[in-house]
């Protein structure tokens, strides 16, 4: 197993702490067993309580997780990123948590970044809050920027308004105002669908600018097909704004 560095957080990395009481961190994960480790390890230097939701991983992810000290809820086959973060808000509500705050399992999310989505969700508790992803001298793909752009327009037309990143993984869910929204999607088109949903329903949206960390091409866990799960995204969309979905 070829291990994957994470930039580590310390404590004293990190700004002073905005209110960590209700809020649990959830990772929804799928063989992510090179990352997993630190993502989870940076992640409790910040806040104690980490869900791993293990989508059907066929590797050792739901182990590694739980020996760095997250819960691990694990399906029995791989279901979709929805699939797992509606996992998540389920347990969290079923616990009583008032908010969700999510990152991939792949380590691009920096531990360091969840003080500035907190204290974004502190101001607004029951908004959505997305880190915006600043993309400046991050390695990607054309495919996937073109992706990322070419959905964010889709969503601007069906909110009406303008949302900078609405691909982040990296945000804070109000955990029972999203259940409310009954969102359908069971795939990675479930972040579009909330956001499109949550500003129909009149939900507060705030994109506050994170930084990212993006490993080498040859080792970066990522289970996004530029192509057909932007396809998949857009019928979403378009189902939305044609109301049949």
């Amino acid at each position: 197993m070829k291990a994957v560095g994470v930039p580590a957080v310390t404590p004293s990395m990190a700004a002073p702490l905005p209110t960590t009481s209700g809020v649990a961190v959830v990772v929804p994960a799928l063989n992510c067993e090179t990352t997993i480790v630190e993502v989870v390890t940076q992640a409790r230097h910040v806040l104690p309580n980490i869900f791993v939701i293990d989508d059907g991983s066929s590797d050792a992810t739901a182990r590694l997780a739980a020996d760095a000290g997250a819960e691990v809820l694990s399906h029995a086959q791989t279901r979709g990123k929805g699939a797992a973060l509606l996992t998540g808000l389920d347990e969290l509500a079923r616990r009583g948590y008032e908010r969700m705050l999510t990152m991939d399992g792949d380590g691009q999310h920096l531990a360091d970044q969840i003080p500035v989505l907190l204290a974004a969700s502190d101001r607004a508790p029951e908004a959505l809050i997305i880190g915006t992803r600043i993309m400046e001298g991050v390695p990607t793909t054309a495919a996937r920027l073109f992706g990322n752009r070419f959905a964010n327009r889709w969503v601007e037309i069906a909110c009406g308004r303008e949302l900078p990143d609405t691909q982040s993984g990296f945000r804070v869910y109000p955990v029972r105002r999203t259940l409310g929204l009954e969102p359908r999607s069971r795939r990675f088109a479930f972040e579009t669908e909330v956001l499109i949903r949550a500003v129909r329903a009149g939900m507060e949206i705030e994109s506050v600018p994170t930084r990212v960390y993006y490993p080498p091409a040859d080792v970066r866990v990522s289970h996004f097909r530029p192509v057909v799960d932007t396809v998949r995204i857009i019928f979403v969309v378009l189902g939305l704004i044609f109301r049949i979905w």
